[in-house]
C-alpha cells in the first residue's frame, strides 16, 4: 500500500463518515417533527425517544437502509473533486492503470461491506427489535391490535389447524380446529370455542371443546371443558404488525422460513425477500463503488456539480429498484431470490460498461 493508497483511502472513509453524520441528523429533524405529536399523544418519556427509539432503533435502521446510497454519493464526492483539482491525470500518467487505481476503493468498500453484512445478520435485527416494539406502544399502537383475519396453517405433515382469529394482545384465538390425517383420510377433528396461550406451562390450554376421531366406518365423540396440549406453534406466528419479519435474528427467520414451508400461511415470499436482502444488500458497496469511481475519475467542464447530480440521480434510480423488484416479488409472483438480485446485476452492468468508458 502506497501513499496514494493511503491518500484514498483516508478521503473515501472520512467523506463516507462526514457524509453519514449530516445524512442522520437531517433524517433525526424530520423523523422527530414527523412523529412528535405520537409521542406526546402517547406520552412518550423522552428519554426513550432519544436514547431508546433513535440512539437504539431508528438509526442504526436508517443508516443500514441508506449506506448504499451514502456510499454512492460520497466516493463520487470526492473522486469529482480529485478529478477537478488535476489529481487523477497524474495519478494515471505515472504508470498506474486504471484498475490498480480501483484498488484502495475496492479496499474501502470491502471495509464498508464488511461492516454492512455483520449488521444485517447480528447487529440490526435486535435494533430493529427495540424500534418495533417502540413504535408498537408509543407510535402506532393500533399495529398490534386484534388481527381479524383467519388463519389456516399445516404444522406437520399429518396436522392441519384453523383459527378465524387471533388476539395478540392476551394470546387468545376463537373458532379452533384441529385436523390430523393418515395420508388422505381424516382420522381425527377436533373443535374448540377458543384456544389460550398458557405463558408459565409453555402449553396451550384448549377450552370448549369437542373431538370426533373416525377409524374407518367407526367413529366417536368426545367432550370437555378445557384441557392442555403441545402444538408446533407460538403466539408470535400470528403476529401482523408491520416489520415483524425485519425485527427477527437470522435463527429465528430461518426457523420460521423451516416451519412455512410446512405450514404455507402465505408469508414465505416476505420472509425470503428478508433473508436475501441481508446476504445481498451490502454487496452494493462493491458495485456502486466501481459506478462512483468510473462515473467522475474524468475532469468535466462545470466542475463536481454534474458528477454528483448524475450520482444522485442513479442512486435514487437504484433504490427505486430495489423497491420494485420487491413489490414484483410479493404482488407479481417474481421469485425472491431474483428480486434481490436483478437490481444489483443490472447496476454491476452498468458500472462494468462506466468503467470500460472510464479514462485510462
Amino acid at each position: 500500500m502506497n501513499i496514494i493508497d493511503r491518500y484514498i483511502i483516508k478521503k473515501y472513509l472520512s467523506t463516507f463518515i462526514f457524509t453519514v453524520a449530516i445524512f442522520i441528523i437531517i433524517i433525526v429533524v424530520f423523523d422527530v417533527s414527523e412523529k412528535l405529536d405520537d409521542f406526546l399523544k402517547n406520552k412518550a418519556p423522552m428519554s426513550k425517544v432519544f436514547l431508546e427509539y433513535y440512539a437504539l432503533g431508528s438509526i442504526p435502521f436508517f443508516l443500514n437502509m441508506l449506506t448504499p446510497l451514502i456510499n454512492f454519493i460520497a466516493v463520487i464526492f470526492f473522486t469529482s473533486k480529485m478529478a477537478d483539482q488535476t489529481e487523477i491525470v497524474p495519478i494515471l500518467s505515472g504508470g498506474m492503470s486504471f484498475n490498480r487505481f480501483l484498488r484502495p476503493y475496492l479496499f474501502s468498500a470491502g471495509l464498508i461491506f464488511a461492516f454492512t453484512f455483520v449488521s444485517n445478520i447480528w447487529i440490526i435485527p435486535y435494533t430493529n427489535k427495540i424500534k418495533v416494539n417502540f413504535e408498537n406502544v408509543y407510535v402506532k399502537p393500533q399495529k398490534v391490535s386484534t388481527s381479524t383475519l383467519s388463519t389456516h396453517m399445516q404444522i406437520d405433515s399429518n396436522t392441519y389447524v384453523y383459527i378465524d382469529n387471533f388476539d395478540t394482545k392476551r394470546n387468545i384465538g376463537y373458532n379452533f380446529s384441529l385436523e390430523k390425517f393418515d395420508g388422505d383420510r381424516l382420522t381425527e377433528k377436533l373443535m374448540a370455542s377458543r384456544i389460550t396461550w398458557d405463558s408459565t406451562a409453555t402449553k396451550w390450554k384448549i377450552e370448549d371443546y369437542s373431538v370426533r376421531f373416525i377409524d374407518g366406518l367407526d367413529e366417536r365423540m368426545e367432550k370437555g371443558a378445557s384441557r392442555d396440549t403441545t402444538l408446533d406453534m407460538l403466539p408470535r406466528d400470528f403476529e401482523v404488525y408491520d416489520n415483524v419479519f425485519t425485527a427477527m435474528d437470522t435463527k429465528e427467520l430461518n426457523d420460521r422460513i423451516r416451519k412455512e414451508e410446512t405450514r404455507g400461511t402465505g408469508m414465505m415470499t416476505d420472509l425470503l425477500l428478508e433473508k436475501y436482502k441481508r446476504y445481498i444488500s451490502p454487496f452494493s458497496a462493491f458495485i456502486l463503488t466501481l459506478m462512483g469511481v468510473s462515473l467522475s475519475s474524468k475532469k468535466v467542464r462545470g466542475g463536481i456539480g454534474l458528477s454528483l447530480g448524475i450520482g444522485i440521480a442513479l442512486s435514487f434510480t437504484y433504490l427505486i429498484l430495489v423497491q420494485f423488484s420487491t413489490m414484483f416479488s410479493l404482488k407479481g409472483g417474481l421469485p425472491p431470490l431474483i428480486a434481490m438480485l436483478i437490481p444489483n446485476v443490472l447496476f454491476l452492468l452498468l458500472g462494468l460498461w462506466l468503467k470500460y468508458k472510464a479514462p485510462k
